[in-house]
């Protein structure tokens, strides 16, 4: 099968492309190939005459989103109508990757795949957007959604190991009322896989198990680093000044995936595994 893959560069794009390629022909749809956010992105996916297209390629800066919310709106949510408007040209099937973020954090329970989103900041309503063209345009499609992904060169993983390689004055400062999914690229790319040969179309929550804090994930990335005597000290979403507003609460819980036997290893494996490979 031919698979156009956007945002190749990224960390999710580069594992599904090492995920995929063995057994397909990957078509890299990179910054060079592809304009995201502009109409002409219409003809050039569909120029590439794909099978399966896999759309991870997003503006995810969410405090750069919320200092530019139009042109987050114009990637996250036209960019994503523009590829499903080639995928329905070429009568193709779309992987859209969607986010935790749409969802406000105010619950007191894992959010389940068909729970109503109702984003609190300007990153999650540009993903809410995308999702809601995907399912206006095509038929036959699959909305990913993952959380606080690491895998690549720049991610919270690395944030805290740069951090410890030179601690700040004080110590390390890490909010434990914030709390989420953590998300390894090479799992999630794994389970897409998995995910796109069942040909079940819809809504899924692709995480590894389990929950964490900021805080609590901080501190088992030092601990299993060998960094774990770095100083690191608990502090409130409302201690840590930013542009955007983070949901506070929101673990994903994979219903659909683990319904057809895709499901991810807890968190605390996959980091392991993870810093087991830098």
């Amino acid at each position: 099968m031919r698979i156009a893959i956007t945002g190749t560069g990224g960390q999710l794009g580069r594992a599904l492309s090492a995920a995929l390629g063995p057994g397909h022909e990957i078509i890299p749809l990179g910054h060079d190939a592809l304009e995201l956010g502009s109409p002409t992105a219409v003809e050039q996916i569909s120029a590439t005459g794909a099978d399966l297209v896999i759309h991870p390629a997003a503006f995810t800066n969410v405090d750069g989103c919320a200092r530019e919310p139009q042109r987050a709106y114009t990637i996250n949510a036209l960019g994503t109508k523009y590829v499903a408007l080639a995928c329905r040209r070429l009568a193709v099937p779309l992987v859209y990757i969607s986010t935790n973020e749409i969802f406000p954090g105010d619950s007191e329970n894992f959010y389940v795949e068909y729970d109503q989103p109702r984003p609190i900041n300007a990153y999650g309503r540009s993903k809410w957007a995308g999702e809601q063209a995907v399912r206006e345009l095509l038929n036959e499609f699959y909305i990913v959604r993952v959380a606080w992904l690491f895998g690549g060169e720049r991610n919270f993983v690395r944030s805290v190991l740069r951090l410890a390689a030179s601690p700040p004055e004080g110590g390390i400062r890490m909010v434990d009322d914030e709390v989420g999914s953590p998300s390894y690229s090479v799992d999630v790319a794994d389970a897409i896989a998995r995910l796109i040969a069942t040909e079940h179309y819809g809504t899924y929550h692709l995480v590894n198990s389990g929950f964490c804090s900021r805080y609590s994930f901080a501190e088992t990335i030092l601990r299993l680093a060998g960094h774990a005597d770095t100083p690191l000290t608990p502090i409130k979403l409302a201690d840590f000044p930013r542009d955007s507003t983070p949901p506070p609460f929101t673990p994903l819980a994979n219903l659909a995936g683990g319904a057809l036997g895709i499901t991810l290893r807890p968190w605390e494996a996959a980091l392991e595994a993870y810093l087991g490979s830098l």
